[in-house]
């Protein structure tokens, strides 16, 4: 089987930092630290997310999505790169 994610490194190593930083705001919070330093960790981390999302979606369309239209259901691969948009984007 050929992977069609060129992104997917990428994409495991945000997603060990975005882990990585949901756990030092977890510690922040236990330590009673202050809500608006909370706050600026909890946006940089959706900022992460959002990013990370952004990137999985490209990887779909340069992989996914390309190699579907070469084999011909593109009435499929619509259906499907708008459920995907939807669920990625609420």
């Amino acid at each position: 089987m050929v992977d069609n994610h060129k992104h997917r490194k990428s994409i495991e190593n945000r997603l060990a930092r975005i882990e990585g930083h949901v756990r030092s705001v977890k510690q922040m919070s236990v330590e009673g630290r202050d809500c608006g330093e909370l706050l600026i960790q909890l946006a940089a981390i959706r900022s992460a997310v959002d990013s990370c999302g952004k990137l999985i979606l490209k990887d779909h369309l340069q992989g996914c999505v390309v190699d579907a239209v070469k084999h011909g259901d593109e009435e499929k691969v619509l259906e499907d790169l708008n459920k995907s948009i939807d669920q990625f984007i609420r």
